[in-house]
């Protein structure tokens, strides 16, 4: 009675286990044969990727009433025993071929699942071969030891850095947005870096945009992380057309550049320091780039008042600079060439000539239709004449 009942206690998955492993080990000693099974093949190793099925290949030959086995090494855990699963993983299966080549599956896998595997037949004394099992990681990149968006002053240095997981350990390679190059030592220009660290010394603007950190090592998918680095600095202002000569009653527009950063503040003011009014007769216009902002001045009918120096002047937290353009008159074209030219702009987009005065730029628009060849010459003769008496009279 008692044996019963300590029988009772037992589970069956032990009973089971335990009634398994005994017709194991007897099998090897009551059922030998003249022809001893062996192993047909080595077991190949076997590489598959975290979350995936790998499955371990053993094959043998003359099997008779032998059994076959799958062992774990480093655990000395026993996986399975003929077609029996004695592993409580549910992950853990087992399968064969003819009882000639059994398999060990191992599905959605772990990077705890890593390792060696036997494959055992219970002769006497025991046959048994190994295989490997890798699992491989695809990259993953940490935030923690990966640097976040920089900002940064020109001229000063920094250092990204990027941090990654996988198995293999992946390589880190650096690459600009939009396959910009990267600056390196001595104003070297090259598309990309391999390392997990990118030092950028002596910042300036040109370094400012979107660098990639790219994490890769063969097993898919590749994964990157977008930093952000601005860079900080005061005001620059050009000005590409510092003299500009108008007529009474004409229109133009006046033209600066700035670069900035952080935003900066930009207007348009006179030599005596009165600000341009919006509205009116003079209207500033700004278009705002990243760094570039073009701050425009429209003068519609140009009278006596509007003659003078402007000046574009650009503040923000690092500091200030202004650019002057001095407007002066212009005669008017005579009477018969007036329908033709109907009026003369600054057009500071195009390509300038450089005088010692700055860079001029006049462009003739015809607004009634083309100019013919004789009054192309005429009026281009007169500009250069209006132009001659100005510097003479400078000089």
């Amino acid at each position: 009675m008692t044996f019963i009942c300590h029988l009772s206690l037992l589970s069956s998955g032990r009973l089971l286990l335990a009634i398994l492993v005994l017709d194991w080990l007897l099998a090897g000693t009551t059922h030998a044969t003249t022809h001893e099974p062996g192993f047909s093949a080595p077991i190949t190793n076997v590489t598959a990727p975290l979350g995936r099925e790998a499955i371990l290949a053993c094959t043998v030959h003359n099997l008779s009433t032998y059994k076959v086995a799958w062992l774990r090494v480093d655990t000395q855990t026993i996986l399975t025993i003929h077609t029996h699963v004695i592993s409580r993983s549910r992950r853990v299966g087992v399968t064969h071929s003819d009882h000639r080549t059994w398999f060990l599956h191992i599905r959605e896998l772990r990077e705890t699942d890593r390792g060696w595997y036997m494959c055992q037949i219970n002769t006497d004394p025991m046959k048994s071969q190994l295989g490997y099992l890798d699992v491989v990681v695809p990259p993953d990149i940490l935030d923690r030891g990966t640097s976040t968006d920089q900002t940064v002053r020109e001229g000063a240095s920094i250092s990204l850095t990027c941090a990654a997981t996988g198995s293999p350990h992946p390589q880190i390679t650096w690459r600009r947005e939009h396959s910009k190059s990267i600056s390196v030592a001595d104003g070297i220009q090259v598309s990309s870096l391999d390392g997990p660290v990118l030092n950028v010394s002596r910042v300036n603007r040109q370094h400012a945009g979107a660098y990639l950190c790219i994490a890769s090592n063969g097993v898919p998918p590749t994964v990157s992380k977008r930093i952000m680095l601005t860079v900080e600095f005061p005001p620059v202002i050009t000005i590409r057309n510092q003299l500009v000569g108008a007529a009474l009653g004409t229109d133009l527009v006046l033209e600066c550049e700035t670069e900035a950063y952080p935003k900066p503040v930009s207007y348009w003011s006179r030599e005596t320091g009165e600000i341009v009014p919006i509205g009116g007769g003079l209207e500033p216009q700004k278009i705002d780039g990243a760094y570039r902002s073009i701050l425009r001045l429209a003068i519609r009918r140009v009278t006596n008042t509007d003659y003078g120096t402007y000046k574009c002047v650009s503040k923000n937290s690092l500091g200030d600079t202004e650019g002057t353009i001095k407007l002066y008159p212009m005669p008017l074209p005579p009477m018969e060439n007036r329908n033709a030219i109907q009026r003369m702009n600054i057009m500071a987009d195009k390509s300038s000539e450089s005088t010692p005065f700055g860079a001029q730029d006049f462009r003739l628009q015809d607004y009634n239709g083309a100019i013919s060849k004789d009054q192309f010459c005429y009026v281009f003769s007169l500009s250069l004449l209006i132009l001659s008496k100005i510097i003479t009279s400078l000089m």
